[in-house]
């Protein structure tokens, strides 16, 4: 399918300014920071509650967005970015409108970022906030509700990790993988073909490794989920991916893995988006449309799972 009409004006405007991976990281977050306005507000909330989230590494920002006296579940939602960029202020529009279409808590969190922080500094804070989000689920609200964890492209790769690593700890009723980092081979098809012109760009994602941990370490299963021996038990997942997106093959190939393991899987690709759609709902009606599917299977997810309770 063609790029959407949105996509195709966004990318025109994108090509004036510098890549990512041709910056520093400080200037990649001062340009990401610079389009807060134009993603627009999210809905009203019934409570927005700043809190700190213990980590084993001290404690970290968090968010609780909660949409109603009676939320539906919790969603921890981590944030995408490359490990690198990008901070809960640049969320707040998504985890409102995400909140508002699941009836679920949304906890964003704000977890330490590379090359100040590198691997597994961000990861054992993410595992950390989905620990913190079970221990709010049984008794910030009027009753106990479920939990999720949710996550765009890096987010989505340390959501589906924590998932993994906490499997025999936390128990989640699904985990929502927004266009996910998942394997660290950049020879994949569609890092050919969908990567010049895009907002997401193959040397991008190389920039953003290098970034986040030694190159060593890259194939191992903490950074490149899909090489995980085992991925059985995870909670059921739904995997949303963008058509014109360098990490298109991985993903499907990760939704597959978890089918393979047994894993329910909903997998969707959004025809005619580019990675870094969730963000621009306000903007452009596919996005729109898939960020309340989201919304929509999560909620199934948290009533099937108090159905079971």
């Amino acid at each position: 399918m063609p790029l959407h009409p949105f996509i195709e004006v966004m990318l025109e405007k994108l090509a004036q300014q510098p890549g990512l991976s041709e910056q520093s990281p400080e200037a990649g977050r001062a340009q990401v920071a610079a389009g807060r306005e134009a993603v627009g507000k999210g809905p009203e909330m019934a409570e927005v509650r700043d809190l700190e989230i213990p980590t084993r590494g001290g404690s970290i920002p968090g968010r609780l967005l909660v949409p109603s006296a009676d939320p539906a579940g919790l969603v921890v939602y981590l944030h995408g970015g490359g490990w690198v960029l990008c901070d809960i202020d640049d969320f707040d529009t998504m985890g409102r409108r995400l909140a508002a279409d699941s009836g679920c808590a949304v906890l964003m969190v704000d977890y330490r970022l590379a090359p100040e922080h590198p691997f597994p500094a961000p990861l054992e804070d993410s595992e950390d906030a989905v620990v913190h989000g079970a221990e709010l689920a049984a008794s910030a609200f009027s009753r106990p509700v479920p939990l999720a964890v949710a996550g765009d492209s890096a987010g989505g790769n340390l959501a589906t990790i924590a998932a993994r690593r906490l499997r025999c700890r936390v128990t989640l009723a699904i985990q929502a993988l927004i266009y996910p980092v998942t394997d660290c081979d950049f020879d994949r098809p569609s890092y050919r073909e969908r990567s010049e012109g895009m907002p997401l760009k193959g040397r991008d994602m190389e920039w953003f490794f290098a970034h986040y941990a030694p190159r060593e370490a890259w194939p191992t299963p903490d950074i490149s989920p899909i090489r995980a021996q085992d991925l059985s038990g995870l909670p059921p997942a739904v995997v949303t991916l963008a058509e014109y997106d360098v990490l298109r093959d991985e993903g499907l190939a990760y939704a597959r893995a978890l089918e393979a393991a047994g894993v329910p899987v909903t997998l969707r690709e959004i025809p005619g988006l580019t990675h870094g759609f969730i963000r621009l709902h306000n903007l452009c009606e596919p996005a729109a449309e898939e960020l309340a599917a989201i919304g929509r299977d999560i909620a199934r997810a948290c009533k099937a799972a108090r159905a079971e309770a």
